[in-house]
Parts: structure tokens; sequence; C-alpha cells
């Protein structure tokens, strides 16, 4: 039977999709025809939704801690005035706390088939892919009494980098490497380890630098100059297991160990050194290789940004095996992992000679500054065991290292701020010493 008048009038209304009048109306509108007859004419004149075009554009990439705008474009292909609330939704850690409500809502007018743009922007809290969630858009009619609404699919991803704090100790590595380059007059008598060119002997010289044909075919003396070996290859292996997913202080250790391997790279390219990466735990996670030297650095941060750790134990076998598959020549592997006892003792030891045979090994390790706070803690019977805790820790920290250093292994071992820029010191101190 067809309905007229009033009745037809709320059926009407009640027909409209849920959520689409305001709470405070929907009590009236079995007693105010009227209002009612507003509320849907509101609705009628409010621009379709579903028809809206949508694009995006923007970065694609941003460093953890920096922003990045990305622009989003809604065309009103309708013949009605678009005036709308807009929600670009995007994960809770593309934005710091407690921003994100202002980052993500928009209200704007789109006068029929012209365009407008919104800014949605981002201050991601996480490494790893961010991918925009969903467009929500809620349009009004003239009145503001009620309002379409649908959402939209619209793609797009935000890749955030690591922050790469360390680059601030590149520039002093640098210049030590130009003096072991000898580039710099402190160091241009300095013995090296790969054979540069010849000149008049000084005095002070060392009489060991001396080429005896050149002096012959001279009248003056000659002396060998000589630099740090070129084109060797450097391997950074991250052990991304469980020890890597603990945290020191507010850093992941993770996170650390990248930021050591970053600024290691960096030096290491710069040096004329080739650099590669491999994750692992038990598979591999990430591998690069093969690149040049300006495309390592960006390979890098680009393969470390989703890097994740797994909460599974190491597989040392597979990892060695990895890392021999990886490196067929002379290398030097650089394994930034965690020194606790037992992973190491019945982990890495028993197949550290493999690499040893063949490779030059440097372990770096992010240890806890709090276990050092609490072996100087005093004045109460809790804080005496907190340091006795922690000094045996220590102990057995260093019994571990002592082990690997046994077996011909390089150690650094220190505090997250700290370990960046001791790696690229033991890195030089090798190079210069001509283990690489």
């Amino acid at each position: 039977m067809a309905l007229t008048g009033r009745t037809a009038l709320l059926a009407a209304i009640g027909s409209l999709p849920v959520g689409i009048l305001a709470p405070s109306w929907t009590g009236m509108l079995a007693v105010n025809a009227p209002l009612s007859l507003a509320i849907l004419c509101d609705y009628a004149l409010a621009a379709p939704v579903r028809s809206l075009r949508f694009t995006r554009s923007g970065e694609t990439r941003v460093r953890l801690g920096e922003r990045a705008d990305v622009q989003l474009s809604i065309t009103n292909a309708s013949k009605r005035m678009l005036r709308a609330q807009v929600r670009d939704a995007w994960p809770p850690s593309s934005w710091e706390a407690g921003t994100e409500q202002a980052g993500s809502r928009s209200r704007l007018t789109v006068p029929a088939g012209e365009r407008r743009r919104i800014t949605t922007a981002l201050r991601p809290a996480r490494r790893g892919d961010r991918h925009a969630d969903r467009v929500t858009v809620r349009s009004y009619g003239p009145l503001g009494l009620a309002a379409r609404q649908s959402s939209h699919q619209v793609p797009w991803t935000v890749r955030v980098l690591p922050p790469f704090t360390s680059r601030k100790h590149l520039p002093s590595r640098l210049a030590r490497l130009r003096e072991l380059d000898g580039r710099t007059s402190t160091l241009i008598r300095g013995q090296g380890t790969e054979f540069d060119s010849l000149r008049d002997y000084v005095p002070g010289d060392d009489t060991r630098s001396i080429d005896w044909r050149a002096t012959a075919r001279q009248a003056d003396v000659a002396v060998r100059t000589w630099r740090p070996e070129r084109d060797r290859h450097v391997v950074l292996v991250l052990d991304t297991g469980r020890t890597s997913a603990g945290r020191v202080g507010d850093v992941p250790r993770l996170d650390a160990s990248m930021d050591a391997a970053l600024l290691l790279s960096a030096l290491a390219s710069r040096a004329g050194d080739r650099v590669g990466l491999l994750a692992y735990d038990r598979r591999v996670r990430a591998q690069v290789h093969g690149r040049s030297a300006s495309e390592t650095l960006p390979a890098l941060v680009d393969a470390l940004a989703p890097l994740e750790p797994e909460l599974v134990e190491t597989d040392a076998r597979g990892l060695s095996a990895a890392v021999l598959k990886s490196a067929p020549r002379r290398s030097l592997i650089v394994l930034l992992s965690n020194l606790d006892a037992t992973p190491i003792e019945e982990g890495l030891l028993p197949v550290l000679a493999q690499l040893t045979q063949r490779h030059t090994v440097l372990v770096a390790s992010v240890a806890d500054p709090h276990v050092e706070k609490m072996s100087k803690a005093r004045g109460s019977v809790e804080a005496v065991y907190e340091a006795a805790a922690a000094a045996q820790a220590q102990t057995q920290r260093r019994r571990t290292a002592e082990q690997l250093q046994r077996h011909g292994v390089t150690v650094v071992d220190t505090t997250p701020e700290n370990l960046a820029p001791a790696l690229a010191d033991a890195y030089l101190t090798l190079k210069a010493a001509g283990r690489l």
C-alpha cells in the first residue's frame, strides 16, 4: 500500500543511512514534521560522496622524527557544492603521541566540478612503512542538519628511515681517515700498508722506508710513502634475533646497531672500501651487496628501515653459512650482536673458526649503562644486592669478550651513544694496522 503525507515522510527519514542525523534531532522527528522535512531536504541537497575522486602526492620517505607532508586532492564531479569534513586515516604511529586527531581531520568546501587539496602532516614515531588507511568524507547539506558519509581507499606509503644520529661523528672520523691516507701534513711521513709514491728523505723519517734501488738511481735518498689499502670488503652483519629486541634506555638494541652500521658504512665507502649488509636470525631478513660507493649508504638506509627484531634464537650456523656465502673474498666481518654468554658460547664460538680462518672478524655489542650505574649503588641492602648482580653481569660480559679475543676477534662493547664512534675508531685502527 502506498504511503502518503506524514507517514511517507517519516518512512523516508527512517531509510536514511545510520549516523547522518545529529543525535539531538532524532527524538524530535516523529512529532515535528516541518523539522523532519527540513532535515530530509538538507540531506537531499548534500553533495554525493561516492562519486568523489581522490589522488595523492607528496613525500614517500622521511627520517624518523622528521615531518612528511602528504597531499590529498579531492575532485567534486557532482553538480552540488561539497561542504565536507574529511578524515585522512593513518596508523597511530604516523604521529607523535597526542597529535593524531589534529593532524588527520580537515573541513573544506569544493564547488561543483572543482578540486581542492588538503595536506596531512605526518611525524612518524617508529621506523618502517606507514600505509594510508582510508579517507572518510562526511558531506553536509546547506543547513548542516544531515550528512552523507562514505569511506574510500586511497593508497599511499611513507617509508620511515633510520634517523642516523651518529652522522655528527662522520667529519672527525673522515679527518682521521685523511691522516691515515697521507693527505694531510701531520702524517705525510707515516707508515701505511699500501705503497703510494716516492719522495726525498727528510730527517726523522723511518729508515726502513728508504727505497735503496731508487736512491741508487738518483743523487738524493728516496723514501717510500704509504697509504691504507683500498677496495677492501666490509660486511655488516646484524643479528636480528631475540636479543636485538631488548631496549637499552629508550633505544632498542637493533636501532643502536643500525646507527653504528650506517656510520661505519659511510666511513668505509669514503675510504674506498666496498660495503655490504646482511641481516639474519634464522633466515636472511635484509641483504645489500654489489653497490657503488655513492649507492651504498642510501641502499643500506632503505633496507634497514622496515627491519624489526624477531623473537627467535639466532641460528649461528646458518648465520656463519650466510656470511661465507656473501663474502667469498677476504673481508672484514662486522657482527653487531649481543655479548650474552650463552648465545656466544653455545652459538657463535663453535662456528667462529670458519669465519676467522678466512676473514677478519669484529664483534660490536650494545652495553647497558644502567648496569654500570647499578654496580656503583650503595646505601641499602637492596642496593648492595643490585651492585653484586651488576658486577656479576659485567664479569660474565668481560669473560665472553676475552674468549672472542683469544680467537683473534676484535671486540667493541660500549653504550648506545658511544657504539657508533667506537666502531668507527676500531675500523680505522684495523685499517691503519693493515689487518683488513
